[in-house]
């Protein structure tokens, strides 16, 4: 079984990284493919975010595409709830200067299908998205986040 998923994100820092930025917003494209039926999902994820930056002097909004791969589990075979967990890299493609130009990204997420008929499904999920250092002896850069897609069935 293979499936398709595209949908907005939006996210709030949390920790240092919200002294600088507000809030996040953006999309993805998913694909899952089941390798155990039902029941445990392989899947790639890429997207495109934007996080506003603050009312900082000479700060500008940070854009990065995140590029990840995963695992996606359906604990109850006759219910629609999963524990998904991806790892991969985040491409910053503007970042003021010192930034990385790419930072180890993860992120654990618990959501749930909502089926809307003939295969299709409404993806709601909340996730932590958890970046590596931007800079040297900086902080990590997380966020808490929510994904809404629309899913189809391939």
């Amino acid at each position: 079984s293979f499936s398709l998923s595209v949908g907005p994100e939006a996210g709030i820092p949390i920790g240092n990284f919200s002294d600088f930025y507000k809030w996040s917003l953006g999309g993805s494209v998913q694909a899952d493919y089941a390798i155990i039926k039902k029941t445990l999902y392989v899947n790639l994820n890429a997207g495109f975010a934007n996080v506003f930056a603050d009312d900082v002097p000479g700060l500008d909004d940070l854009q990065w595409i995140p590029v990840k791969a995963g695992l996606r589990y359906y604990p109850f075979q006759s219910n629609n709830l999963y524990v998904q967990g991806q790892a991969g890299v985040n491409f910053i493609t503007n970042g003021p200067t010192g930034y990385k130009t790419a930072a180890f990204t993860y992120s654990p997420q618990i959501g749930y299908l909502i089926p809307l008929g003939k295969g299709s499904y409404l993806d709601a999920g909340v996730k932590f998205d958890g970046n590596s250092k931007f800079v040297d002896g900086g902080d990590a850069a997380n966020l808490i986040g929510l994904r809404v897609a629309y899913t189809f069935k391939l």
